[in-house]
């Protein structure tokens, strides 16, 4: 691997709690924006970001899809927030094995915020741009990172085929895969 200086774009969404009314249109504008084919059809459960709401205390927190990992954590903390106790869970964008958020309904592969850049890519998310409250923000820059290494980056498919290896073992995926194809 080479080491180099690195010019990365950071990409981040910023919410701001006091705007959000919990609306969901975040939601839908993502599920529609990532239905097959493109806004073909509204399913929230394929949402790249979530709301977690209380109504009753009037709080609404926007999440987005992270990282797949293949074990839960072990923090267990809990926020308490304008008097309401919420677990570490709850504000949580990793999709793992403890619960079903940010997972495929179909399939159960790990779903991942990609900022909306699939092809045709958007100037901002769907969610920010769908954000009438003006809750979702969406800012770019630059950071430079000193001697970083070049990693190679997985792509959808690869993670899609580590989640399913880490779940059932490389042997399984492989007895399915040889199946799959001998019925063609």
């Amino acid at each position: 691997m080479k080491m180099s200086k690195v010019k990365k774009k950071v990409k981040v969404i910023k919410v701001d709690l006091d705007k959000c009314n919990g609306c969901r249109a975040c939601e839908l504008a993502c599920s529609a924006f990532h239905a097959n084919p493109k806004y073909s059809s509204i399913n929230p459960a394929r949402s790249r970001i979530r709301m977690v709401i209380d109504p009753l205390n009037d709080e609404y927190v926007p999440i987005r899809a992270a990282e797949y990992t293949k074990s839960e954590c072990d923090g267990r903390n809990s926020y308490t927030i304008n008097g309401k106790e919420y677990s570490e869970c709850s504000f949580c964008g990793a999709s793992c094995p403890a619960r079903d958020l940010f997972k495929e309904p179909d399939s159960g592969l790990p779903l991942r915020c990609d900022m909306c850049e699939d092809d045709p890519a958007q100037e901002e998310p769907m969610c920010v741009q769908w954000c009438l409250a003006k809750a979702l923000t969406y800012e770019e820059y630059e950071e430079v990172e000193e001697q970083v290494e070049e990693q190679v980056k997985l792509s959808d498919m690869e993670v899609g085929l580590k989640s399913l290896v880490d779940k059932y073992g490389l042997e399984k995926l492989v007895d399915s895969v040889v199946r799959m194809s001998q019925k063609s």
